[in-house]
């Protein structure tokens, strides 16, 4: 499913939408432009959407990148939709923490745990 051009692997897990990211470092603007494009498209496609994102493969992020996280939220938000982060890299977590983006987020250790917490 994922073309030449995604920066993301998309699975469909029932009614929940599981995303993981091909970059380690998601820095440059670029890339951060097309993922948040890729996941909109994702949440534009659905009426319900329930997306997972999984952070597993991440190094690291700017803050850029978490700028395009809470619009993607606010996208699903808007949809009636729920978003779940998990395997976020500890150094990753405390900037969430930092910013009160682990607040905003719901995040998890594992996808076990975060599918488990969708409604």
């Amino acid at each position: 499913m994922s073309n030449p051009e995604s920066r993301l692997v998309v699975e469909n897990d029932g009614e929940v939408t599981r995303v993981g990211f091909l970059d380690r470092n998601i820095l440059e603007e670029a890339s951060i432009q097309q993922i948040g494009d890729q996941i909109s498209d994702l949440i534009e496609a659905s009426s319900n959407p329930k997306l997972l994102l999984n952070f597993e493969n991440v190094e690291h992020l700017s803050s850029a990148a978490l700028g395009t996280l809470i619009t993607i939220n606010n996208k699903i938000k808007a949809k009636g939709g729920q978003l779940r982060l998990s395997h976020i890299d500890p150094q990753i977590k405390e900037v969430f923490v930092i910013t009160k983006l682990n607040k905003l987020f719901h995040i998890h250790d594992d996808n076990q745990a975060a599918l488990a917490s969708f409604q």
